[in-house]
């Protein structure tokens, strides 16, 4: 059997002021599908993605990278390999390509083109300022700025909270796309409906813990059903 996607060994993450935000957490994320890390805010949801491709390190324990320790990776070529998308649709300053360009330096059209199909942007998008594009776009362009380097995963955080409902379910299909075309979505959200919608597999944190079953069942049962 291949190992996991990553692997989460007694990692414990202390924050300012000494502040606990994951305590010993131990899990095993899937090669497939779409992973969803939710829970309220505060749970330490972005905090477990942000260790993945070392945007955070551990305080103690280990996290690994298909039982790789990721500690002992490159960390540029692992982030090339492991990209993320973050809650704010930020690009830099110019047009789509140029942004293209900061992540693929001498990408060439093709790549441009294909990164921008894959974030459901057409050829257009390109030559767009990035200050004339709505949220959506932005988050979009955002999404083509990290697929342009072909990453093998893909970390989503809380990546439609700031979109209306229409941009928000393109996101959420273009996810899982990627992740029917083998990219496994490692994606973070405080949203029940979110997560039904697009997870193959859930993960419920609780104050810096996986959700034990209590705990669980009422992270489920106080929150409105589907539909309202």
């Amino acid at each position: 059997m291949p190992p996991a996607l990553f692997s989460f060994e007694r990692v414990v993450v202390t924050g300012e002021g000494g502040v606990t935000i994951l305590h010993g957490v131990d899990l095993e994320v899937s090669s497939e599908g779409v992973t969803v890390l939710a829970g309220a805010s505060g749970a330490g949801k972005s905090t477990l993605l942000r260790l993945c491709n070392r945007l955070e390190v551990p305080s103690s324990g280990r996290v690994l990278y298909r039982g790789n320790d990721v500690a002992q990776l490159d960390p540029l070529t692992h982030r090339r390999e492991v990209g993320m998308v973050f809650q704010r649709p930020t690009l830099f300053p110019g047009t789509v390509r140029d942004n293209l360009e900061v992540a693929l330096p001498g990408g060439g059209g093709d790549r441009f083109l294909a990164a921008l199909d894959r974030a459901d942007l057409g050829a257009g998008f390109l030559d767009r300022r990035g200050d004339e594009l709505s949220g959506g776009e932005a988050q979009r362009a955002c999404l083509a700025r990290t697929l342009v380097t072909e990453p093998a995963v893909l970390l989503m955080d809380e990546v439609t909270s700031s979109l209306d409902p229409t941009s928000t379910r393109v996101l959420e299909g273009l996810a899982c796309k990627l992740a029917a075309d083998d990219v496994p979505v490692l994606w973070v959200t405080h949203d029940l409906q979110q997560m039904r919608r697009v997870a193959t597999t859930e993960v419920v944190l609780v104050s810096g813990r996986l959700a034990d079953p209590a705990e669980r069942a009422a992270f489920f049962d106080d929150r409105p059903g589907p539909g309202a």
